[in-house]
């Protein structure tokens, strides 16, 4: 639906006000400019504020609150360095509704289903569709650090520390991973494709059941299904609170001035992320007619919860709910998101890719073509298991750099962008698992005729 024009100029101008001040303030020290400055971020946020009232819509809220934990964590950095807590509770909150959710909701999508040929058909295409947009990603970030070369020629600061060797990661032992050894330990320690295996297999095991078994509990897990959605909802009131406070920790706790020694790289894996979207997303979206304006309202909010957060899992309630209300079954979502949490991280792929080769080009390594398509193939199969441990993005980085005899001193300098660089590429393997999901739907006849309009 669109926004009145006058709620549209509000929009734009505080953000554009507030955007201008603050690039201006990282370019000058002048003490009355400076003042100048922050009345005009001050009065940006203001205009936003009230286009966010006025939306009366939770998404305008929370991009509010990480422009205005931006500004706080600029302002006051000691006192922002403490805010971690708040974005703490949003998050363990949400971890307890992540894997109870996908296992009611997979479990209720295969047995409620009935047919369990078109599960599994359902399941080969999506695979075709993650393995093929994951490489277009990879390709994507090896180009964009091939032609920006943000690592040559950068100069290494005096490591601090040592980062331990990672043995090479093999696809025997991502298998061996995803498959659950205790159902109870993998959903403690928020395992997410264990999670999805057992569900897999208990729904399908749960369909071969006479219809009267298996009855009661189909509508056992709906209704604890529909129970963690309203949870999700309860939780979400807190989202603009948990933003606020993640970016105002970040800022406060790093400083907006990190970002300037390794500007080359953060704006090099900013515009790669942006072109993947225009280049690959979006013809994907026209040619599976996935109505685009509509799905942008729709994916907006948990794209902008994984960008403040950093954390997939802080959007994937989110996900899940606004794709069913975008019009997509819950049997259909339920199966395609949690697969592409594991499988279809598009951000992160495309920055491990970029990731590798800034190693190799900060430590003066040539690697040629050849070397690259080998280190892109490795990366097809490694970058799957991303999601199953914290920080697993550094594990197959450092696994990649192991097997191709590349120096882990300069992933020290990463380590300091990180968290920034985490946010952009979290955020784009929501909106890809989202897309993935609306297209897996269309692929299968399951979007309503209202969504083509």
């Amino acid at each position: 639906m669109a926004l009145p024009k006058m709620q549209q100029a509000l929009a734009v101008g505080g953000v554009t006000l507030f955007a201008a001040a603050a690039a201006a303030s990282l370019a000058t020290v002048s003490p009355s400019l400076l003042t100048l400055e922050e009345a005009c971020r001050l009065l940006g946020l203001g205009l936003f504020a009230i286009f966010a009232w006025k939306s009366r819509s939770l998404t305008p809220w929370i991009f509010f609150a990480m422009l205005a934990g931006g500004e706080l964590g600029h302002d006051a950095p000691v006192f922002s360095a403490n805010l971690k807590f708040l974005s703490d509770i949003f998050l363990r909150l949400i971890k307890t509704i992540v894997a109870p959710l996908i296992l009611a909701s997979l479990i209720n999508g295969i047995a409620g289903h009935g047919e369990l040929k078109q599960v599994g058909r359902m399941g080969v295409k999506a695979l075709i569709y993650f393995e093929v947009v994951t490489t277009f990603a990879l390709a994507i970030g090896m180009a964009a650090i091939n032609i920006s070369k943000a690592g040559v020629g950068l100069t290494l600061p005096a490591a601090s520390g040592t980062l331990p060797p990672a043995a090479p990661m093999h696809w025997q032992d991502f298998l061996v991973h995803v498959v659950p050894e205790n159902i109870a330990k993998s959903i403690a320690e928020g395992q997410i494709l264990q999670v999805a295996v057992f569900a897999t297999i208990f729904g399908i095991a749960l369909a071969l059941l006479p219809e009267e078994k298996r009855t009661p509990l189909v509508r056992l897990m709906e209704s604890f299904a529909e129970v963690m959605f309203r949870f999700t909802g309860i939780v979400m009131y807190l989202a603009p609170v948990a933003v606020g406070a993640a970016m105002a920790y970040t800022i406060g706790h790093m400083g907006a001035s990190v970002l300037l020694p390794l500007g080359k790289l953060l704006l090099t894996l900013y515009i790669s992320l942006i072109a993947f979207i225009l280049l690959i997303l979006v013809p994907i979206a026209l040619w599976a007619k996935i109505p685009l304006r509509r799905f942008v309202e729709f994916v907006a909010e948990p794209a902008t919860i994984a960008f403040a957060t950093a954390t997939s899992e802080a959007a994937l309630p989110t996900a899940m709910e606004n794709m069913e209300q975008f019009g997509i079954p819950r049997r259909v979502v339920a199966f395609v998101i949690p697969a592409g949490y594991s499988f279809n991280l598009d951000g992160s792929a495309l920055y491990l890719a970029m990731a590798s080769l800034f190693v190799a080009q900060s430590a003066n390594i040539h690697m040629g073509w050849g070397e690259q398509a080998m280190m892109l193939a490795m990366l097809v199969l490694t970058s799957k298991g991303i999601a199953g441990v914290p920080r697993a993005v550094l594990v197959v980085l450092m696994a990649t750099a192991t097997t191709f005899n590349l120096p882990l001193e300069p992933m020290l300098v990463l380590l300091g962008v990180d968290a920034v660089m985490d946010m952009g590429r979290t955020s784009l393997n929501v909106i890809g698992n989202c897309l993935a999901c609306a297209v897996i739907a269309r692929w299968e006849g399951e979007l309503p005729a209202y969504t083509e309009e």
